[in-house]
C-alpha cells in the first residue's frame, strides 16, 4: 500500500537537495543512462539514500536521481529505474512516480528496452507507446492509495497523452525523423517470453514487450501527471527470428541512441 506519510517524507528529502522543484520527471530505462548528458546537473542523489525508496539491483542501471535544467526547465530524472523481477512490489516500482508528483512534476516520460512483436518494427526502432496490456499479474494501487496521492480508480483511456505524443512526433518530423506507435505489453520477466506467449500477445494486439513501465504509468494515471511514454528496440520478441535472445544484445545498445533520445526529451522539455 502506499502510504502518503512515506512518500512524503521521500519527497522532502529530495526538496531539501535541490534549489526549485521540478515540472518534467523522466525514467530512464535500460541502457539510456547517458540519454540526459546534456542536463545541467545541480545534483544526484542515490536511490538508498532517499527515505522509503528501494534500490536497484540491475546493474546496468546507476540507481539514482539526477536533478538539473533541460531546456532551462527543472527536472529530475531516474537514473536507471527498479524492477518487479528483482523482487519488488508493483506499489514499490511505482513508489518514485507518487514522489515526484508531491515535487511537482507535471509531466513524466518513460522509457524502455522492448523486443519487437510487430515484424515492421525492426532494431534500434524507437516506437511511441500509444497504449499498453498489463500482463504482470500486479497493480501498484492494490490495497488502495491516500487520496491525497491519487485515485485508486483511474480512467486509463488516455494514460500516454495523445497531446504529447503530437508534440513529439511534429518536432521528429521537423527533423526529417518518422516514430511508429505502437501498443506495449508488460510481463513480469525476468525470464525471457516463449515463442508461444508471443504468438498469444500478437493476437491480443501487442507491438512489443517488455519488464517495465506499466506499474510508473497506472501510478502517473493515478496521480494525474501527464505521460509520454517511448520504447526502444532492441532485439525481436522469442520465436520471430530464428535465434537466441540475450542480455547481453539488449545492452548493448547503440551509440546514437541516447542522443536519439536526447532530442525527444527536449522537445517535451521546450
Amino acid at each position: 500500500m502506499i502510504e502518503y506519510a512515506s512518500v512524503k517524507e521521500a519527497a522532502d528529502y529530495i526538496s531539501s537537495k535541490i534549489s526549485e522543484n521540478p515540472t518534467l520527471g523522466i525514467v530512464l530505462g535500460t541502457g539510456f543512462a547517458s540519454a540526459v548528458s546534456d542536463m545541467k546537473i545541480e545534483v544526484q542523489i542515490p536511490y538508498g539514500d532517499v527515505p522509503n525508496m528501494r534500490e536497484s539491483t540491475n546493474p546496468v542501471h546507476p540507481g539514482k536521481f539526477v536533478v538539473g535544467k533541460i531546456c532551462g526547465k527543472q527536472v529530475i530524472c531516474m537514473q536507471g529505474r527498479i524492477h518487479m523481477y528483482e523482487g519488488y512490489a508493483a506499489d514499490e516500482v511505482a513508489f518514485p512516480v507518487f514522489v515526484m508528483k508531491l515535487l511537482g512534476v507535471k509531466t513524466l516520460v518513460v522509457t524502455n528496452a522492448s523486443g519487437a512483436i510487430n515484424t515492421e518494427f525492426g532494431v534500434g526502432d524507437f516506437v511511441v507507446i500509444k497504449d499498453h496490456i498489463n500482463f504482470m499479474g500486479r497493480n501498484p494501487l492494490l490495497l488502495s492509495i491516500d487520496p491525497r496521492l491519487g485515485t485508486p480508480c483511474p480512467d486509463m483511456t488516455y494514460a500516454y497523452s495523445p497531446a504529447l505524443r503530437k508534440k513529439v512526433e511534429d518536432a521528429a518530423a521537423s527533423r526529417g525523423e518518422h516514430f511508429s506507435e505502437g501498443v506495449y505489453i508488460g510481463v513480469m520477466g525476468p525470464s525471457f517470453e516463449t515463442p508461444a506467449e508471443i504468438r498469444m500477445f500478437r493476437t491480443w494486439g501487442a507491438d512489443l514487450v517488455g519488464m517495465s513501465t506499466v506499474p510508473e504509468v497506472i501510478a502517473a494515471a493515478s496521480c494525474g501527471i501527464e505521460l509520454f511514454g517511448i520504447s526502444l528496440v532492441t532485439n525481436m520478441a522469442a520465436g520471430i527470428l530464428d535465434q537466441k535472445i540475450s542480455a547481453e544484445d539488449i545492452n548493448n545498445i547503440k551509440a546514437d541512441i541516447p542522443e536519439r533520445l536526447g532530442r525527444v526529451i527536449a522537445s517535451i522539455a521546450e
